[in-house]
C-alpha cells in the first residue's frame, strides 16, 4: 500500500510513518520545509515538499498519483493565530480532499479533534474556538463527498507518554486523554480496515487492544 500523509512532520504523522513503513507499506509525507526531510527519511518515509496553504489542487494531486490512501494529519500548530486555523485546519484539509478525488485516491483518513462537531462553549479561548470551528467545517466538507471512502478520527487530549496499545474507539467516547503513539497505531489500523469508511470516531485511552477496537468499530457499522 502507498500512503501519502499531509502534515508529514507532525508528531502523530512521524509516528504513523514509522509504523506503516515497518509493516512494509510505502509512505510519503507532505512537508512545508525542506529542512524537515531528514526526519522523514529516518522514519522510513519519502519527503514531499509542498505548501498546502499555497499549492493548487493540480499540484497536490500530482503528489497523490498512484497512492492507495491519503491521511490528513496537518495542523496550524500551537502558537498560530485564528487565521491559520482557517487556512490550514480547514483550507488545507479541503484542498487535500479535492486533490485525492482528482488523483483517484478513495481511502481518505482525517485526524480531527474531539469537540469539532459543536459550537465551542462560551468562554472558550478565541483561537481554540477558531480551531474547533475550522476542524468541524473541514470534517463536514469531507463527509459530503461521495468520491471518498473517508474516516474521521477525533482523538481526546493528546499526550506524549508511551503508547499502551489499549484504547476506546466509538462514535462517542466522552472526554479523555490518549497518547500520540496510540493515535498513530489506530490510524495505521484504520487504513487497513475498509469497514470503517463513512465513520466519525472518537478516541481516548481505554482497555481494548487497538486491532480489536478498530475491528469492533467496523463490525458495529456493518
Amino acid at each position: 500500500m502507498r500512503i501519502v500523509i499531509a502534515g508529514g512532520h507532525g508528531r502523530i504523522a512521524l509516528r504513523l510513518e514509522r509504523l506503516v513503513a515497518a509493516r512494509g507499506d510505502e509512505v510519503a509525507g507532505v512537508i512545508r520545509r525542506p529542512g524537515q526531510a531528514g526526519d522523514l527519511l529516518a522514519a522510513g518515509a519519502e519527503p514531499v515538499v509542498c505548501d498546502l496553504e499555497t499549492a493548487s489542487v493540480t499540484d497536490v494531486a500530482r503528489h497523490l498519483e498512484g497512492a492507495d490512501a491519503a491521511v490528513f494529519a496537518a495542523g496550524a500548530g500551537p502558537g498560530s493565530g485564528a487565521g491559520r486555523k482557517e487556512t490550514v485546519d480547514r483550507g488545507a484539509a479541503v484542498l487535500f480532499a479535492d486533490a485525492a478525488e482528482a488523483a483517484g485516491v478513495r481511502r481518505f483518513v482525517v485526524v480531527s479533534s474531539m469537540g469539532a462537531d459543536r459550537e465551542p462553549p462560551e468562554g472558550t479561548d478565541p483561537v481554540f474556538a477558531a480551531y474547533l470551528r475550522a476542524k468541524g467545517a473541514a470534517d463536514a466538507d469531507v463527509r459530503a463527498r461521495a468520491g471518498l471512502d473517508w474516516t474521521i478520527l477525533r482523538p481526546g487530549r493528546l499526550t506524549d507518554g508511551p503508547g499502551t496499545g489499549l484504547v476506546r474507539l466509538a462514535p462517542a467516547t466522552g472526554r479523555g486523554d490518549v497518547t500520540r503513539d496510540d493515535v498513530a497505531a489506530v490510524l495505521a489500523a484504520l487504513l487497513e480496515e475498509p469497514g470503517t469508511a463513512g465513520l466519525t470516531l472518537e478516541l481516548v485511552g481505554g482497555d481494548t487492544p487497538v486491532a480489536d477496537a478498530v475491528a469492533a468499530a467496523a463490525k458495529a457499522a456493518g
